[in-house]
């Protein structure tokens, strides 16, 4: 992780494209821009940057001989401090370059999660950020540090004073992350029936939940600023938001949302981050729509595009419906925008298209939502927990007729309880 007792840190950046690596696990020259984006992010300094092709990495120290020895010149002639590696390494690899070229090694993860520490502002964020972290450290633990290796046995070559009951600091160190761990991860099943309970009352008040996904730095908390005037503050960073921000939407006279602002997603996003970051993303299986913001500004938008797609497929229902919204529109000079069924161009900051995505959600959501005012006789009083359940009640009022609801409902509930209408012609005219 990178010390924050500096005020900046230079760095050199290394990727490796082999041939052997899956597409989007190979280093380019636009990961690495990436990359550097991210180093600056986390408060340091591109000093230099180089990109190796072979065939395979190399098992111990992944770029091999003579590109350590370059990376070592490139470290002594710009007096860096930190190498980052675009690539994942194994801990034993990290051991190695960091003994080979005489300063600290990280890759993109480690480099990932020392942003989302620096961001993480909720307790439940922070939660989640330490869990990936020390999940991500565990492996790695052996050869971190040198007192790792001290012996606290009784008898041996042990300073006195040391001496204990017969494990090594190692092994002392992974069982208390290890404990550590179990803690974090009870906690977070914790935050995860809360959320579960809050999602239960939010069907039950029959509102829609709508979720803004998208690549970092696509504008999303930008976006819900416009549409809510949210008050979020937003920057040119990667992962400005983490914490995610929930606000109320009125699309119509009978349609209200609440619109979730999420976590950005990156190439190469760390695993740990993922499986730890499920108190949150599992939201996005229950939404009633996906708004996919896109910085269609961005040279690389369709291949950010795609790294989200295929996560939308992990995390979403295949049925969930989706809107494309292309972000930043205000940057193109081009005559013709991205345009099309569930398509639509926007400007978060100018405003441009807002309407028209206004429009298209409304439309996703059954823009035939009616309102009715129903009278139930009190032997029908379950029909009111279906009412809650399927639609939205604005009133309930307990009369000597009966039960009397003003409510708002799909088309095809609102059907089923035609029955009970009050003033069914000024509900028609409705």
């Amino acid at each position: 992780m990178l010390e924050k007792g500096h005020e900046y840190e230079k760095a050199i950046l290394v990727g490796v494209y082999a041939e052997n690596f899956a597409p989007a696990d190979r280093s380019t020259e636009e990961s690495l821009e990436e990359l550097a984006e991210l180093l600056k992010t986390a408060g340091g300094i591109e000093a230099g940057r180089t990109l190796q092709k072979r065939r395979t990495p190399d098992p111990r120290s992944f770029i091999g001989r003579g590109k350590v020895e370059e990376v070592k010149l490139m470290v002594l002639g710009t007096g860096s401090n930190l190498v980052v590696f675009d690539n994942e390494l194994s801990p034993s690899q990290t051991r190695v370059l960091a003994e080979e070229l005489g300063v600290r090694v990280i890759d993109r993860s480690a480099l990932i999660l020392d942003i989302f520490a620096q961001r993480a502002q909720t307790r439940e964020g922070r939660l989640q950020v330490e869990l990936a972290q020390y999940k991500y450290l565990l492996p790695r633990l052996t050869g971190m540090w040198t007192h790792l290796d001290r012996e606290t046995a009784s008898g041996g070559s042990s300073p006195i004073g040391t001496r204990g009951t017969g494990e090594t600091q190692l092994e002392s160190d992974r069982r208390y992350i290890r404990a550590r761990i179990e803690k974090l991860e009870e906690e977070l099943r914790n935050v995860r029936q809360i959320r579960a309970t809050q999602r239960s009352l939010r069907q039950q008040n029959g509102v829609p939940v709508v979720a803004l996904v998208g690549y970092t730095n696509a504008g999303k908390s930008t976006l819900l600023n416009c549409l809510t005037d949210a008050g979020i503050q937003t920057g040119n960073r990667l992962f400005d938001t983490l914490d995610t921000t929930t606000r109320r939407l009125r699309l119509s006279p009978t349609c209200e949302v609440l619109l979730s602002d999420t976590v950005g997603f990156i190439r190469k996003l760390p695993h740990h981050l993922v499986e730890a970051f499920k108190a949150t993303l599992e939201e996005l299986s229950y939404v009633d729509v996906i708004l996919h913001v896109i910085d269609i500004s961005n040279p690389e938008w369709q291949a950010q595009a795609e790294v989200v797609e295929k996560l939308i497929a992990q995390l979403c229902p295949p049925q969930t419906p989706k809107l494309e919204v292309y972000n930043k529109a205000d940057r193109l000079d081009a005559e013709i925008l991205p345009h099309g069924a569930d398509r639509v161009s926007v400007s978060a900051l100018t405003g441009q298209g807002i309407d028209e995505l206004k429009q298209l959600l409304l439309h996703k959501l059954d823009a035939d939502r009616r309102q009715l005012r129903l009278l139930l006789p009190y032997a029908q009083g379950g029909v009111l927990d279906e009412l809650h359940r399927g639609g939205k009640v604005l009133s309930v009022d307990y009369e000597e007729r009966g039960i009397v609801v003003e409510v708002i409902l799909p088309p095809d509930i609102a059907g089923r309880y035609g029955r009970f209408a009050l003033d069914a012609a000024d509900n028609d005219e409705e």
